[in-house]
């Protein structure tokens, strides 16, 4: 499969909280509303989305809470090993190997790369 096949577009943009409520108030403010919440272990995680945009909140009380709040953005894929072996094949460093977490329906699995200024770029599948 060609990298640009396996490629979706934006899956979502996670950003840390240290009050989830208030996140979500805001976000429902402007237009979002509550796609999916769910934990993982004692952290609460929330999925707000308006259109195609959705977010990833979750409060894991060390949101830095200043400029460059954004944890990551994550890329949507359609085959998660093909996209791991592509981004390794280019020698970009991995941060998390393949991972599962329940979320939604059936689960997504992922990984994390980091970019040239250290952002974090995750790269997901849905599990369907």
């Amino acid at each position: 499969m060609e990298w640009a096949e396996n490629f979706i577009g934006l899956q979502h943009i996670g950003i840390p909280t240290n009050d989830m409520d208030k996140t979500v108030e805001f976000y429902k403010k402007i237009g979002f509303e509550v796609a999916h919440e769910t934990k993982d272990g004692d952290v609460r995680v929330v999925f707000l989305k308006l259109k195609d945009l959705v977010l990833e909140t979750y409060e894991n009380k060390e949101a830095a809470l200043c400029d460059g709040a954004v944890d990551h953005i994550a890329f949507d894929v359609v085959d998660i090993e093909e996209a791991y072996k592509f981004i390794t094949g280019l020698q970009i460093k991995i941060l998390t190997e393949i991972t599962f977490l329940p979320f939604w329906e059936k689960g997504v699995k992922f990984f994390i790369a980091q970019g040239p200024n250290l952002e974090r770029l995750e790269f997901a599948q849905y599990i369907k």
